[in-house]
């Protein structure tokens, strides 16, 4: 990892940067540092990019659920006092939490970038590394890349503790199982903010027809497929997935600038 989080009390998290807030949420089997490109190019083009790393094996099993990380994700907010709008980015998980979070919160969010996001259908079955061998979650993890050579020895040993501890394992199936329950075909088309969908055209969780589902479905979409690509286009193809958000964040910040200036003006007509 790049950039060394911050600690303040439950709370772990990436804050760096001046400028509108992008808030940054990791996948159910990722962590912050699957962002680090992301978060460097943000920074150097006037953006914050904040990224929490989200409770999965600490929060209670009352609560390891999409709802229970999207309340987790409004504490967070509220805990760091911002109170400006903010963009949602999030990969996998993270995408369903902030299209919950969204749905809960609209007034706090300016718009929500997707990338291989759960939230209507995935398959989970075929690619979650269950117990066994280092051989085998090796082989397991490297199928979610198209470029299997992104599963680096140092995350293969993540997955491999996470799926080999008890405790991480039980909350780790209890959040997965939530967020298969937690279809959200119907909530997508009240979600009118704007939406970029980045999706990889070989992801074997959420299939690039899981991405044009999306876009059909939410009003105001624009979807990018990224060819000989996975489930984490942004660890894959950072300049490609860079190019696309930070050209979509630069056109809604003008748009919203071209607002501020005509509202005064109608005002005094």
């Amino acid at each position: 990892m790049r950039y060394e989080p911050k600690k303040d009390g439950k709370y772990t998290y990436i804050d760096i940067g001046r400028g509108t807030p992008v808030i940054i949420l990791h996948g159910l089997m990722g962590g912050l540092s699957n962002f680090d490109h992301v978060i460097e190019a943000l920074c150097d083009n006037g953006y914050r990019a904040i990224a929490p790393s989200l409770p999965l094996y600490t929060i209670s099993m009352l609560k390891a659920s999409v709802r229970g990380l999207s309340s987790f994700l409004h504490s967070f907010i509220k805990r760091i006092q911002l109170s400006e709008e903010f963009y949602l980015l999030g990969n996998s998980l993270g995408g369903h939490i902030s299209l919950v979070y969204t749905r809960r919160h609209p007034q706090n969010v300016r718009g929500i970038v997707l990338t291989g996001s759960s939230g209507l259908y995935e398959n989970t079955g075929s690619t979650y590394p269950k117990r066994g061998s280092r051989t085998y979650i090796e082989e397991k993890t490297r199928e979610v890349f198209y470029d299997p050579s992104i599963a680096t020895p140092e995350l293969i040993d993540e997955v491999y503790d996470i799926v080999n501890d008890r405790s991480k394992v039980l909350h780790t199936l209890h959040i997965s199982k939530s967020a298969l329950h937690h279809n959200m075909e119907k909530d997508l088309p009240h979600i009118d903010k704007p939406t970029l969908l980045i999706w990889g055209k070989n992801d074997v969780v959420t299939p690039m027809e899981v991405g044009e589902h999306f876009h059909r479905l939410m009003p105001d979409s624009t979807l990018h497929v990224i060819d000989k690509c996975g489930h984490a286009p942004m660890m894959e193809h950072p300049s490609m997935f860079n190019d696309l958000l930070l050209d979509w964040l630069d056109e809604k910040e003008a748009r919203c600038e071209q607002k501020k200036e005509i509202s005064p003006a109608l005002v005094t007509v």
